[in-house]
């Protein structure tokens, strides 16, 4: 690092989310390169070479980036509609509209769901792309593409359907593949996209949609690939009471022992939700080591239930933060899901020791990155690790007046980002974007939309 260029940042309150805790009142951190070289207390050396940039931060707080590990850009085309209903009849009226997306569209979603997370400070974000219609386009490369031009570290997963209406599943007939396609598109996908290196900014993941969209063959055939491949796998699981009873009627068992016979544990997968789970199913995590992506908000506009966090925390398992498809939580920001899991899990059983502020920020940073199978690399400030780093303003008046900036930032308002880095490099400046405009991504999103509301209102 010694001929690197230098980025230093000074006089800001530190979290460092690593093993211990490390907190600075007031410190700094050196990023050099892609990396983070050093972090301390008080100021940066004076003697460093090739700093290219010095920014005094008083007045913030520097945590590592937030880590997304569930999402649906598509839906963000869709937002605003079927807000009154539950998960099942949610998917069942929204099931023939996004079948209709094209090339185009996902393009267009996937900007404005990255443009609003990338705002908020996420430095790493996660797409579940499932609906693939015939005739499409390329959407996965569009997806990727929209990543790529944000700026941000991208995991997709390469979802898939091939239990329609007439297998007992709930998408339409026309809205899903064959087994034998899904497959071969989703290696396909790996080999054009996937990058296993330490500083990688496309992963891909193998992502059979959900127990009531997919075949058993799928899953099963599903992990095979994704374990031949090195990648890793995720699905939706135990989001509902309604899925638990389609799993007992047509399989005889409850999700998590499903998911079991059929090779969806291990410490290579992670799952969507997970709100409905006993003892003995997060025991089945915690021995395998199986990840949760937690969405407090769209469990909770769906009407899902309170998933058991503090119980799988207590019990080993890795848990991040999800968005989760902004047509089941419409603001599409991942900072506010850190006030949210706290807030709506002290409503569980565990009340007012649920969860803290210093807890909710790690599920939104190294939790993430757990899950998504990147912990060496990203999610904590320490020397060595890629520089993914937010400075968040705490000095305005949204904030000024709580001392304890980890708290400001969860239990206050959700607050602006000063500067947000990516492999060193800026993503946000002053909360905006710097390498897309936001302006032309929402006239892009609105024609979108009203493109698909109008294809499918024909059909």
């Amino acid at each position: 690092m010694a001929a690197a260029r230098r980025i230093v940042i000074e006089n800001c309150a530190i979290a460092t989310v690593d093993a211990d805790d490390t907190e600075y009142a007031s410190g700094h951190v050196v990023v050099a390169g892609s990396r983070i070289e050093s972090l301390g207390a008080g100021k940066a050396p004076e003697d460093l070479e090739n700093v290219v940039r010095r920014i005094d931060a008083t007045g913030h707080l520097v945590t590592p980036g937030l880590v997304n590990t569930h999402h649906h850009f598509y839906q963000w085309i869709t937002r605003g509609l079927a807000t009154d209903h539950n998960l099942f009849n949610w998917l069942v009226a929204l099931y023939p509209t996004w079948a209709r997306i094209d090339e185009r569209m996902a393009y267009s979603a996937a900007q404005g769901s990255l443009a609003m997370m990338a705002r908020g400070g996420v430095t790493t974000a996660m797409d579940h792309h499932y609906v693939f219609p015939k005739g499409s386009g390329d959407l996965s490369g569009a997806i990727i593409r929209a990543a790529r031009e944000t700026g941000v570290r991208f995991t997709l997963a390469r979802g898939s359907m091939d239990r329609s209406e007439k297998d007992g599943g709930l998408p339409p007939d026309f809205a899903v593949e064959t087994l034998e396609g899904a497959l071969a598109a989703t290696e396909a996908t790996i080999d054009e996209h996937h990058d296993a290196s330490f500083d990688a900014m496309t992963q891909i993941a193998v992502a059979p949609c959900s127990p009531f969209s997919v075949s058993t063959e799928l899953l099963t055939q599903g992990a095979e690939l994704a374990r031949r491949k090195g990648v890793r796998l995720h699905t939706h699981g135990s989001e509902t009471v309604e899925e638990e009873q389609f799993c007992k009627e047509l399989f005889g068992m409850g999700p998590t022992d499903y998911f079991e016979s059929t090779g969806w544990l291990g410490e290579d997968v992670w799952m969507a939700h997970c709100v409905h789970m006993n003892d003995s199913d997060i025991a089945a995590f915690a021995r395998t080591k199986t990840g949760v992506a937690h969405c407090p908000s769209s469990n909770a506009r769906l009407a899902a239930g309170i998933a058991r966090v503090p119980d799988l925390l207590a019990a080993g398992v890795p848990v991040g933060l999800g968005v989760d498809g902004t047509a089941s939580n419409e603001s599409g920001e991942l900072h506010t899901e850190l006030r949210n899991a706290l807030l709506i899990n002290r409503l569980g059983a565990h009340r007012e020791a649920a969860l803290n502020a210093r807890q909710a920020l790690r599920l939104g940073t190294y939790g993430g990155a757990q899950v998504l199978g990147r912990a060496a690399e990203i999610g904590s400030l320490e020397a060595g690790k890629l520089a993914d780093l937010v400075l968040w303003k705490l000095d305005t008046l949204a904030h000024a007046s709580i001392a304890d900036p980890v708290t400001a930032l969860v239990f206050g308002a959700a607050a602006p980002v000063t500067l947000s880095l990516v492999g060193g490099e800026p993503v946000v400046e002053n909360s905006r974007l710097l390498h897309v405009d936001e302006d032309a991504v929402a006239r892009s999103t609105r024609e979108e939309a009203q493109r698909l509301a109008r294809i499918a209102a024909q059909a």
